[in-house]
Parts: C-alpha cells; sequence; structure tokens
C-alpha cells in the first residue's frame, strides 16, 4: 500500500471506484429512509448519543451507533456536501490504496472519530449524526499523499493540499473550543471531525512503517517457540522461475487490495521477478 505521493500504479484510475459508489449509495439510501415515516426512530437509535445524555433529557449512547450515525444526516445540503467531499478526495484514495483497504481506513476513521467525540461531550444531550468525521479522515490522507497538489478554495484561490487540511483542522479546533465554551450543541460535529484526523493520522503513520497486527503476533508466537525448543526450518527463498501467470496475478492483487494484502512468498516472488 502506499501512502506518500507517486503517480499512478498500473491499473486504470476508476472515477467512482467499488467503494466510494457502496458508501454513497448506502447513505443516499439512509437518507430516504430519514424522511420517511420511519424516520423519527431511525434518527433516535441510529445517531450517535454521548454517554450519559438520557441523564440531560437524551436516549443513551449504544455501540451500534458508532458505525449508524456515519449514514444518518441532518439535511439534504449535509448529505450533498459530505458525499461530494467524498468523491472528490475519496475517489483517488481508493484508486491508490485498494478497495478493502480504503474501506478499512475510512471506517476506522469513522468509528474513532465517534469515540473521541464520547469522550469529549459526556452528559451532553446533543446526538452527532453524518460521515464528516469519517471525511474528514479522507482529508487528512489527502494532504499527507498529495501535499503539494492544489485545491481550488471556492474554486477559485488554490491553495496547496497540506496548508488547506493544516487550515481546516485549526478552524474546527478553534470552533471546537469556542463552541464548548458557550456550550453550544455544535461542538460534537466539531470534535468529530478532528477525531476522524487524528485517527486518519495515527493510522497512515503505523501503515508507513509496516505495523501489521497479524505480523505483530506472529512474533510474539514465534518468539515464544524458540523459547521452548529449536525453531522449525523456514523456507524463505523463492526456488525455481517466477511466471508470468503468477506476477500478472500479484499485481492484479495489488490494484484491487494494495500491496499491504499480499503475503510474504508473493513479495519476494515480485522482488524476484523485478530483479531479472
Amino acid at each position: 500500500m502506499t501512502y506518500s505521493n507517486q503517480p499512478y500504479r498500473p491499473g486504470g484510475f476508476q472515477l467512482m471506484p467499488p467503494a466510494i459508489k457502496l458508501i454513497i449509495l448506502g447513505n443516499v439510501a439512509m437518507f430516504f429512509l430519514q424522511v420517511s415515516p420511519a424516520g423519527e426512530l431511525i434518527n433516535a437509535f441510529g445517531a450517535l448519543w454521548p454517554i450519559g445524555s438520557e441523564q440531560s433529557g437524551g436516549l443513551p449512547f449504544m455501540p451500534w451507533q458508532l458505525v449508524s450515525y456515519m449514514f444518518l444526516h441532518g439535511s439534504f445540503q449535509h448529505l450533498f456536501f459530505n458525499m461530494f467531499a467524498l468523491w472528490m478526495f475519496g475517489a483517488e484514495i481508493e484508486n491508490y490504496w485498494g478497495t478493502r483497504q480504503f474501506l478499512t481506513y475510512y471506517f476506522v476513521c469513522g468509528i474513532g472519530a465517534g469515540i473521541i467525540n464520547l469522550l469529549a461531550t459526556m452528559g451532553s444531550p446533543y446526538p452527532t449524526v453524518g460521515a464528516s468525521g469519517a471525511i474528514y479522515g479522507v482529508l487528512l490522507a489527502f494532504g499527507m499523499m498529495f501535499p503539494d497538489r492544489y485545491i481550488f478554495f471556492y474554486f477559485l484561490v488554490p491553495i496547496k493540499a497540506k496548508y488547506f487540511v493544516a487550515g481546516y483542522a485549526l478552524i474546527e479546533f478553534i470552533s471546537g473550543i469556542g463552541s464548548k465554551t458557550m456550550g453550544s450543541g455544535n461542538m460534537i460535529a466539531h470534535f468529530a471531525h478532528l477525531g476522524g484526523m487524528l485517527i486518519g493520522f495515527i493510522y497512515i503513520l503505523i501503515k508507513r512503517n509496516d505495523f501489521s497486527l497479524s505480523d505483530f503476533i506472529d512474533r510474539i508466537r514465534s518468539g515464544s517457540r524458540r523459547k521452548k525448543g529449536p525453531r522449525p526450518f523456514r523456507q524463505n527463498r523463492v526456488e525455481g522461475p517466477v511466471s508470468e501467470t503468477e506476477i500478472n496475478a500479484i499485481l492484479d492483487k495489488i490494484s484491487r487490495d494494495g500491496y499491504s494484502s499480499l503475503t510474504e512468498e508473493e513479495r519476494r516472488k515480485l522482488l524476484k521477478a523485478g530483479g531479472k
């Protein structure tokens, strides 16, 4: 997986890649349900209610709300601008990372934003809805991947992505602190936005260092085996020539799921083929 700025890899650019399409369709479908006769019930149990909100006249927090709140929106304008930003900044990222990795990142940012929001708003009577936390994580990823790419603010003023993202983060921080000081319910959205950016930043830093939870667990297990007895022989070399069919299958997997989805053997085959 690529978490830095570099040219497109082979495989073509999709204007509406699968994950973006799936997320947009899911949000639009939920918005139609929100404006249906069942909308009041969906909003009540799908919104992210702060911990202890029932003591202030709200409803109790439930674990599923960390996911469901990302698919609910307060108005058509809220939905439209969130989905437009998701497509504008997210399509290019999904084309780089692959669908599976992009979906993982999106939901990690959204759920992480929800958790941070819960910590910042305990006891508040105001619920949170919207995909903004996850989308601010996508915006952060765009700024880190393409820091010198120009974004036309209001379609007129060119600003480099790194300054655009930094400016948005600063505005959200100031707005969140100001809203909290004045006791406004608007603080909820601001902290969700900042939470999405923070979680996205941590996630990308971890991935840039090639950290994998499964690899970490494997290292712990292999370490415990070495303490108990001799380590079994492990074949690390790729014996024999690597066929063109194998390489094509590996490249297709990278295009679909990102480089990090490859097994150790597939990575060695790719390196061996590149060293011919």
